[in-house]
């Protein structure tokens, strides 16, 4: 299998199969809105709800599986979480009430993806240290591939099937790839009798294996100045993954076009996240975290004044890029600050805050949708947001700046 290849790049073929194939099913929400909300007669905002318990969930857990993942190592705790996704899919299904989607899509699926995401991303950053930036681009344009591919393939089910035959079907295809890609986790190059990067020698082998503790992590500024900049512009960063499809239909474009956009913000992110990782190792992990914090604001400004398909178009691509490099980038620069012993804890602590931006954006626009009848106030807030985040990534110092401290 791959003689003379580093194993690393499997741990990374891996991560990338299992966040395709959570994040996959986590941003095709858009495919099921209508279907839900016609067969349920609820509102807007009633629907978003399932998105929100789901986001807040999988990002809130991190907290949880990040440490039991540097403990126990990330494959039995990925593979739990393939199962729970299966499982909420094929609950869902079978939903008479949306209180029981909030339960199964929402909460199943919401915690799988928690068990998911931090301990796969986590267990790479002790594989690389010269590539971390690179490998972990590549590893997390899965996120950008199921983004890309996932909502047509959805969309298409639930033309065929319905929505409660494209649920079984996602079902049936996450359990059987993910755990199969979950086998490939091995928590360290050690275990292998290998080096990080595939080095000959044992050149940064301190590095993967060591790091600052979890409690001295939540005493410092850096950390926090990172939490918060994350937790404000996640307040308007999942609204256009539940909210962008609605408004392009009600302006006038065909709901298949309209699909395409989450598609697009798919491609995007993929381009960013396999690309911008490996500039940032050689330019600067730091500045470029800054960089796609100051795009994502500028484009949350360009989607208020975008009404035509092909500015919703520019607006979802760029989106995507900017929004794909920063998820690449951040494992990568809290590494840099905290060591890459307890990272999937940092993460997992970390992305605590994205959960409540993830809980209250896209709820709070589809209620001030409801309420308006349009989605101008929602996204001026989202925008709003993320130039406030700018204002407060600007204050982080550097890795070097802030050690020689």
């Amino acid at each position: 299998m791959g003689r003379g290849v580093f194993f690393g790049w499997f741990v990374v073929a891996a991560t990338f199969t299992v966040l395709t194939l959570g994040f996959g099913v986590a941003y095709s929400f858009a495919s099921f809105f209508d279907g839900l909300e016609r067969d349920f007669q609820a509102s807007r905002g009633d629907v978003s709800l399932v998105f929100s318990i789901a986001g807040f969930l999988y990002f809130s857990l991190g907290a949880i599986s990040g440490p039991l993942s540097d403990r126990l190592g990330a494959r039995p705790v990925v593979a739990f979480g393939i199962v729970l996704i299966a499982l909420g899919l094929l609950g869902s299904s079978f939903a008479q009430n949306l209180w029981q989607v909030y339960l199964t899509y929402g909460a199943a699926v919401g915690v799988g993806i928690g068990f998911v995401y931090v301990p796969s991303v986590g267990v790479l950053q002790r594989w690389f240290v010269r590539r971390r930036g690179f490998a972990t681009g590549l590893a997390v344009a899965g996120i950008g591939v199921g983004t890309l591919v996932a909502p047509p393939i959805c969309g298409a089910l639930v033309e065929a099937l319905g929505w409660r035959g494209a649920f079984q079907v996602l079902a049936a295809a996450t359990l059987i790839i993910g755990l199969l890609a979950a086998r490939m986790l091995v928590p360290n190059p050690a275990a292998r009798g290998l080096y990080p990067d595939g080095d000959g020698t044992p050149v940064g082998e301190a590095a993967s294996l060591s790091g600052m503790s979890l409690g001295a992590v939540l005493s410092s500024g850096p950390f926090w100045l990172l939490f918060s900049s994350s937790t404000i512009v996640s307040l308007g960063l999942f609204v256009p993954f539940v909210h962008l499809v609605k408004f392009s239909v009600d302006h006038g474009h065909d709901e298949s076009w309209a699909i395409l956009l989450i598609s697009l913000i798919g491609a995007g992110s993929m381009s960013g996240r396999l690309t911008l990782g490996g500039l940032a190792d050689r330019f600067g992990r730091h500045r470029a975290v800054i960089t796609m914090f100051l795009g994502m604001a500028l484009v949350q400004g360009w989607w208020f004044f975008s009404t035509s398909f092909w500015a919703l178009a520019i607006y979802a691509v760029f989106f995507g890029l900017f929004y794909g490099g920063y998820v690449a980038l951040a494992p990568a620069l809290a590494a840099d600050y905290f060591g890459a012993k307890n990272v999937s804890g940092i993460l997992g602590v970390q992305y605590s805050g994205t959960a409540v931006g993830n809980l209250v954006g896209p709820v709070a626009a589809g209620f001030a949708y409801d309420a308006t009848q349009a989605y101008d106030l929602p996204i001026a807030l989202a925008a709003s947001t993320a130039f406030l985040a700018v204002a407060v990534i600007l204050t982080l110092p550097s890795p070097e700046r802030w050690r020689r401290y």
